[in-house]
């Protein structure tokens, strides 16, 4: 199988093309750095179109995308999240519609309103994105689903992985200067490690069972202070945690939903494995990233 992915500069693109060359797929990665196989902007409508009638995929997994939510609040940078989160997304479905090869689009829990204590289900289409992000994800679904019928739209949460920034990363390096650090408490959801989704979307793209999808690992739902405290424990840091709601943190531009619970189960029905519990996950990425 031939698969193009975009966005391979990223957390989640530079595993699954580790992921897909390991099963013995060709797979072309592009992105807007140059030591991608096709730098690529997604922007440019002619050049996408261009790129995969030459390469002519069987499927495109889309990792590009614009993930800094606080920065996407900002007036300057609206047009360039929407061009990159709605533009490039359209282009890359357009272009699939053109090829008729199946489209794999990395989604979010920003796209729900984020309230109440239910978990979200994978075909609940009850949106209210609380920030310009989630809205522009939103979009981007929707030109996904409203472009083809071969698509999955697999809808994510607290990603970390190898390549890139990250909040295991970023409170690791702070915890190691600081003997208290504060985490909020009241945003409630479940990690995911792109080494483990890799797998799943490698999966996916193999197959022919579309729909939406939510994956992150298993393990249950948590805060973000549980997460830190369990980091911390299996890294070794004695740094004190302290519990703080997300108004007394007061940090954010952007609204952060309290509810990112994402509920499975429709992997498992639809004959997927579901990702490994989050506490192996992070232990695997710990003795990976060596930090």
């Amino acid at each position: 199988m031939k698969v193009f992915v975009t966005g391979v500069g990223g957390q989640l693109g530079y595993d699954v093309m580790n992921e897909l060359k390991r099963r013995g797929h060709e797979a072309i990665g592009s992105d807007i750095i140059e030591t991608a196989d096709i730098p690529l902007d997604i922007t440019d409508q002619a050049a996408v179109a261009k790129a995969l009638r030459d390469i002519k995929p069987d499927a495109v997994i889309h990792c590009a995308a614009w993930t800094a939510v606080d920065a996407a609040e900002d007036e300057e940078n609206k047009p360039k999240v929407y061009a990159v989160n709605v533009t490039g997304t359209k282009n890359i479905a357009e272009a699939c519609r053109q090829l008729d090869c199946k489209m794999l689009y990395i989604s979010t829990d920003y796209v729900f309103n984020g309230q109440g204590t239910e978990p979200w289900q994978a075909d609940c289409r009850d949106y209210a994105p609380l920030n310009y992000y989630g809205q522009t994800k939103l979009e981007g679904e929707k030109a996904v689903a409203e472009t083809l019928e071969k698509f999955f739209i697999v809808r994510i949460a607290w990603v970390f992985g190898l390549n890139g920034k990250n909040f295991i990363k970023t409170m690791i390096n702070v915890g190691k200067k600081y003997d208290t650090v504060r985490v909020v408490n009241d945003q409630i959801g479940t990690p995911t490690y792109t080494f483990d989704l890799a797998r799943l979307l490698a999966d996916m793209a193999e197959t022919e069972k579309y729909g939406y999808y939510h994956a992150t690992n298993e393990g249950g739902f948590i805060s973000w202070y549980d997460f830190c405290r369990e980091f911390y424990r299996q890294y070794g840091l004695s740094t004190k945690v302290v519990p703080v709601t997300t108004a007394e943190y007061g940090l954010s531009k952007a609204a952060r939903p309290f509810n990112s619970r994402l509920d499975k189960r429709k992997l498992t029905e639809m004959g997927f494995e579901p990702l490994p519990v989050w506490q192996d996950a992070v232990k695997r990425y710990l003795e990976e990233a060596k930090l």
